[in-house]
């Protein structure tokens, strides 16, 4: 298994609330970002994954995998996300992923050359949910890179 410690460092310093959710980075790449958590920070009172933190972590790999790509393309932006819609498809009553589907390159590259232009990108991606190797649900989001000062 890879080590992610410098990636899990930044989610960690970038956004508290994932070392809070005990959330793990188990691949990382410019085209795809799997995260992982544990059940026990992210329970409910019906002893399965509390929704907030199913979407806090689908959110997280969409989020992490832009930053990650603009990193890849020499870009440099703020990655914010805009609007997501979660689909809750099963309870998840343990350990859960949130792993990023493939973007097309072309919208990469559309986003790239509108940040090369100083204005606003942005960017639709997915995020699958798995608990047990089952699809539990999917968060279909809008990112924007807002371009540097």
């Amino acid at each position: 298994m890879q080590d992610y410690q410098d990636i899990e460092d930044y989610l960690y310093q970038a956004i508290p609330l994932a070392q809070a959710m005990a959330v793990k980075v188990r691949h990382a790449d410019e085209d795809a970002i799997t995260l992982a958590a544990p059940l026990e920070p992210n329970i409910n009172h019906c002893a399965t994954v509390f929704g907030g933190s199913a979407a806090a972590v689908a959110t997280l790999a969409g989020w992490l995998l832009v930053y990650r790509k603009l990193q890849v393309l020499g870009v440099r932006g703020q990655v914010m996300v805009r609007r997501s819609q979660m689909d809750y498809q099963k309870a998840m009553h343990g350990a859960f992923t949130a792993t990023t589907l493939p973007v097309a390159a072309t919208a990469w590259q559309r986003m790239a050359a509108t940040l090369a232009k100083g204005r606003m990108a942005r960017l639709q991606l997915t995020v699958e949910l798995e608990c047990g190797a089952v699809t539990a649900g999917r968060l279909d989001g809008e990112f924007v890179v807002l371009p540097p000062n």
